[in-house]
């Protein structure tokens, strides 16, 4: 019986696999909201740095 479909139960664990990985990365990736805000804060202590090297 396995020999009759171990094309289909390749592509799907081929499919599940694929789901898993591009839910992990969603659930993983920061929000626009956190992103922007470390932005922030990197060129404003970047800027201090430079203002006291001066």
């Amino acid at each position: 019986m396995l020999k009759k479909y171990w094309k289909k139960i390749g592509m799907l664990i081929l499919i599940i696999a694929c789901v898993f990985n591009v839910m992990s990365k969603l659930v993983n990736k920061l929000s626009l909201n956190k992103e922007m805000l470390e932005s922030a804060q990197y060129i404003f202590s970047e800027q201090e740095n430079n203002n006291t090297t001066k």
